[in-house]
């Protein structure tokens, strides 16, 4: 596992690398894409010989018995979460944005509010209002530098008219793993105010070293009857391109519901998916995510030790994913201006904190799963487009 290795990811359909010029006006030949969620890595070996088996093999049909694919699943759960998951509770979805879409569509309905903790994931409230669902933003404070739950401000937003909150855990942009007891809290709000909590944990095997994440059914065991839990494969192992995630129900009421939705809408996971996912769930798969994680945490040391020099930038301290979410406040700039330094300075593509939603104005979200040089090359990038702040 080379994670040093430079791939050239341009003209191959690659939408981090093939769509920043459209969208940032950075040119993929001179800049470096840092914008879209996925990893300029080589999936494990083990991922790579299941499509090779495929191939080799040459027939391309439905997929069929998928218990091996369920065990893998509750192996990955039991030995890396000390989660024990009943095969029968997982249904496999094209991705877990598909995955939130089907779960608004089985659990509210149009008009119904949908509670995002912003700024967060900007698909969440994408989905929410292309289903006629009205997004209610519960804005996270900030402690220490970090983000913090406010259930007491988001108490007084509730009208009764909000019928499911997304929860992201750990937060993307933010990149924090919440605590037991903050977890219990949102179980806690979620009660009081009758809610179905869809708890999207796709990061939740990117945790690096000092933190500890806890599955959404530990943290409050209780909360089984109203809750909704996804993963997936994707992020932790770089192969969004499957679409593949898990939406896993211990409820056999709201599974149900779900299965009517699901069949309904005549949805089905790709062959593809569900054999890298097999394979990913495994021994090999699992050291290779304890080398990444290592390696996305020097990363992270290099790139805060860099952007935090800066006058008046700060990145939030990251506790997981690979996604450093930078605070540009204190320049006393205005979007439009760092924004413009960044992408025409700096040739650098990130997403911009606006897509977020309330409190993302001030940040951008830089990708760090990209070989080191990249990530130095970035970090002396930013600090020339910033050098008159020095």
């Amino acid at each position: 596992m080379n994670f040093d290795e430079i791939i050239d990811r341009r003209n191959t359909h690659s939408s981090k690398w093939d769509m920043m010029e459209k969208l940032y006006d950075v040119s993929p030949d001179e800049g470096i894409a840092m914008w879209v969620a996925d990893m300029d890595f080589r999936p494990p070996d083990c991922v790579t010989q299941a499509v090779q088996t495929m191939v080799d093999h040459g027939i391309f049909g439905y997929f069929g018995d998928d218990r091996a694919y369920k065990a893998a699943i509750g192996w990955w759960m039991a030995t890396r979460h000390k989660w024990v998951v009943e095969p029968g509770w997982v249904f496999t979805t094209n991705g877990l944005v598909n995955g939130t879409g089907l779960c608004v569509d089985a659990f509210t309905e149009p008009g119904d509010g949908v509670i995002l903790m912003t700024p967060v994931y900007h698909a969440f409230a994408r989905v929410i209002r292309a289903a006629e669902r009205m997004v209610v933003e519960c804005p996270l404070a900030q402690q220490d530098g970090r983000y913090v739950m406010d259930f007491d401000a988001w108490d007084a937003k509730m009208t009764g008219r909000e019928k499911m909150l997304i929860l992201c855990s750990p937060h993307n942009p933010g990149g924090r793993v919440w605590s037991r007891a903050e977890l219990k809290g949102v179980a806690d709000f979620c009660r009081r105010h009758d809610l179905i909590l869809v708890s999207d944990e796709i990061h939740h095997d990117l945790v690096l070293p000092g933190h500890e994440h806890t599955v959404m059914p530990l943290a409050d065991p209780s909360i089984n009857d109203r809750l909704v839990m996804m993963s997936a494969t994707t992020k932790t192992f770089n192969i969004a391109g499957a679409h593949i995630g898990n939406v896993i129900i211990p409820d056999p009421d709201l599974r149900a519901r779900f299965a009517t939705r699901m069949g309904a809408l005549g949805t089905s996971p790709n062959t593809f998916g569900l054999h890298m996912a097999t394979a990913a769930y495994s021994q090999d798969g699992a050291d290779w995510v304890d080398s990444l994680v290592g390696y996305l945490d020097g990363n992270r040391q290099i790139f805060d030790a860099g952007v935090n020099a800066i006058p008046g930038v700060r990145s939030m301290p990251l506790e997981a994913t690979y996604l450093a979410w930078v605070d540009f406040s204190g320049t006393g700039m205005e979007p439009d201006e760092f924004t413009s330094r960044v992408e025409r300075n700096a040739k650098i593509a990130a997403n911009h904190g606006t897509t977020f939603g309330a409190g993302g104005e001030p940040f951008l979200r830089f990708n760090l799963a990209t070989p080191r040089a990249r990530v130095r090359d970035a970090v002396e990038r930013l600090q020339n487009a910033f050098a008159d702040l020095q």
